[in-house]
């Protein structure tokens, strides 16, 4: 299903039939990660507390090891892109960015329901936080200097480079906006088209590639926002 039209489960719960999808879903996900993140940090202080320390990996696939794993990944990327010095102040943001946009796109994968990020004002609001925090990030650590960057290195060019900075700045949020919510759209149009036409088989395949566009536009966004914080905390401006 795609948009506001067709069946929605949420339509059925009284009180919600005319609350915005996209604000009542981005709630439901945030807060089943925090139950996700509050059950694996119950289980990682019974394992520290336990005989080997939690430095043991269980031998079977459980909910700990699930974390565990998405956690290292995660970081590796956050310190390949950072650097070493870097990557333990800003992977609790990237990697909680990464996980609720992620975990959004997938919900659209269930029949009868829409994913947040299938929605511009969801999609907006998050490359409108990047913005601010990674400008926020530039300024603590550059302070005043930090602006000197939208001067350009000469002065007499330095209105026409504010013009040009200022524009790219403002568009880095949109593009965000613009591409997680584009991809994550089309993903859905075309699976409700191939569903309609053939309901058995072949939606599976499409549900994998799903799968697979949830995880790329989930790491694509969380790359981009390194990007743009290695950018504002480079120490050259």
């Amino acid at each position: 299903m795609h948009g506001d039209h067709g069946f929605n489960w949420l339509h059925l719960i009284p009180g919600l039939e005319h609350a915005p999808n996209h604000v009542v879903m981005a709630i439901i996900v945030a807060s089943l990660l925090m139950g996700c993140t509050l059950l694996a940090t119950l289980k990682l202080r019974k394992a520290s507390s336990s005989a080997d320390g939690a430095l043991v990996p269980e031998s079977k696939w459980t909910f700990r090891n699930f974390f565990e794993v998405v956690a290292e990944r995660l970081y590796k990327l956050t310190e390949s892109v950072l650097g070493q010095h870097e990557a333990p102040h800003y992977f609790p943001i990237v990697g909680t960015l990464f996980m609720f946009i992620f975990a959004s796109n997938l919900v659209g994968l269930i029949p009868g329901f829409l994913p947040p990020t299938d929605n511009m004002n969801t999609t907006l609001a998050l490359g409108a936080f990047v913005f601010l925090y990674y400008n926020y990030v530039g300024l603590k650590i550059n302070g005043m200097a930090y602006l000197k960057h939208f001067l350009g290195p000469v002065l007499w060019l330095a209105p026409l480079m504010l013009i040009i900075e200022i524009a790219s700045h403002v568009f880095r949020p949109l593009s965000l906006a613009l591409r997680l919510r584009g991809n994550i759209m089309g993903d859905h149009v075309v699976l409700s088209i191939f569903s309609d036409l053939v309901p058995y088989v072949l939606p599976v395949i499409f549900y994998g590639l799903g799968m697979f566009v949830a995880f790329v536009q989930a790491f694509v966004f969380c790359l981009m926002t390194m990007v743009y914080i290695s950018l504002s905390t480079a120490h050259d401006h």
